[in-house]
């Protein structure tokens, strides 16, 4: 069998953040003739711990939306975030309190309060100082130390952040952070640099802020515009 395969330069998973907390309102008013629409969020969005992902909070007092309507409103919120403001990559680590809004007897709907949700979050996100972030991997090199300081100055040249040293069976073992889009390609350098004797290994560690010149660049593939935080 034949098979075309298409071998272009592996995607990085990106993600996307915020890091302070702001206040927003989303309004979704669509008035004519017969049943209109309406739907009124008020919202604080905020950075939550890393690693929590989403969190909403319903912090409305009185019904001043109906409880039928809150689930559309976290609904809306998590769509607008599969498409994030940076750059259009998901966005992580978000917490949204919804504290007030307004809605009508007649007019209001899930729908509504849906397309209310999303447009406040993303008015909120882009004040919010959004941020890129990108996964950082766990890079184990085990090197003979005549092509330590090639090695360790290569990983400095990927954005890498050299964590430790130690000795294992005659060889040099280097412990890095280093972000998965230097990665590419590294196991082919890395043959050449040591003739071939050295080894690695990776795993993902987190995800951390892009630098802003790398980031400015991500945007511009991506097609978005730059975001001032």
């Amino acid at each position: 069998f034949k098979v075309d395969a298409n071998v272009g330069k592996p995607q990085v998973s990106y993600k996307e953040t915020i890091r302070k907390r702001v206040e927003a309102e989303g309004k979704f008013v669509r008035q004519s003739g017969g049943k209109g629409q309406f739907g009124l969020v008020n919202i604080y969005v905020e950075p939550s711990e890393k690693g929590k992902g989403f969190e909403f909070v319903n912090d409305v007092r009185g019904g001043s939306i109906p409880k039928e309507y809150i689930p559309a409103v976290s609904q809306g919120i998590q769509e607008a975030m599969r498409n994030g403001i940076v750059a259009g990559y998901p966005m992580i680590d978000v917490k949204v309190s919804l504290f007030d809004g307004k809605y009508h007897e007649v007019d209001s709907s899930e729908m509504a309060f849906k397309i209310a949700g999303s447009m406040g979050f993303k008015e909120g996100a882009r004040r919010a100082s959004p941020v890129l972030l990108e996964p950082i991997m766990g890079v184990e090199v085990v090197t003979p130390e005549e092509y330590l300081g090639d090695v360790m100055g290569d990983l400095s040249s990927r954005r890498g952040h050299i964590e430790g040293m130690s000795q294992r069976a005659g060889a040099q073992v280097i412990k890095a952070k280093v972000p998965l889009s230097e990665m590419f390609g590294y196991s082919t350098d890395l043959r050449s640099m040591t003739q071939g004797r050295a080894n690695y290994a990776m795993e993902f560690h987190d995800y951390a802020e892009v630098p802003k010149n790398v980031a400015d660049e991500i945007i511009e593939k991506s097609g978005a515009g730059k975001v001032t935080a």
